[in-house]
């Protein structure tokens, strides 16, 4: 697959400015998604790799293992150990490795879509809105965003 990368300036102390190479820097997963118009946050943390077909928009992103957390007392979200999609601007469809709890019932987010302000999940027949500010911070596993450090103080999840 071919990797979208960025050209980055790099010094070395031995190097004079006027001698700058360029090399090659893989974004983050997270970057890569607010390329696309998507906020970081509809990741959790600890996205260890990715790949991009820039040609085609496949997507896969690779944690260390299954995900789950619970977000505003609320949606229970599981991510699998692989995600995968095809990704556009302003569009994540052909979901697979994303589920939230409904009632007692587990189903498969299948596309997520910008529209504004807002992000919408959908899981086939039925689909919510949610703001995109919601999505500004990477939930963690185990904790979602109400994780707790050990002074029993709130920390950030990014």
């Amino acid at each position: 697959m071919e990797l979208l990368e960025q050209k980055t300036m790099v010094a070395s102390p031995s190097v004079p400015n006027s001698q700058l190479g360029l090399v090659n820097e893989k974004l983050s997963a997270y970057e890569v998604l607010q390329r696309y118009d998507f906020p970081m946050g509809i990741l959790p943390k600890g996205v260890k790799d990715y790949e991009l077909n820039t040609k085609t928009g496949e997507f896969s992103a690779y944690l260390n293992s299954t995900c789950s957390f619970k977000l505003e007392n609320s949606y229970q979200l599981n991510y699998k150990p692989v995600i995968k999609g095809v990704v556009s601007k302003g569009k994540l469809r052909k979901l697979s490795g994303v589920s939230v709890k409904v009632l007692l019932v587990w189903v498969n987010i299948i596309e997520v879509r910008r529209r504004g302000d807002n992000l919408e999940f959908s899981v086939g027949l039925a689909s919510a809105n949610f703001l995109i500010e919601n999505f500004e911070e990477c939930p963690q596993c185990g904790c979602g965003l109400d994780c707790v450090d050990e002074d029993n103080n709130f920390v950030s999840s990014i």
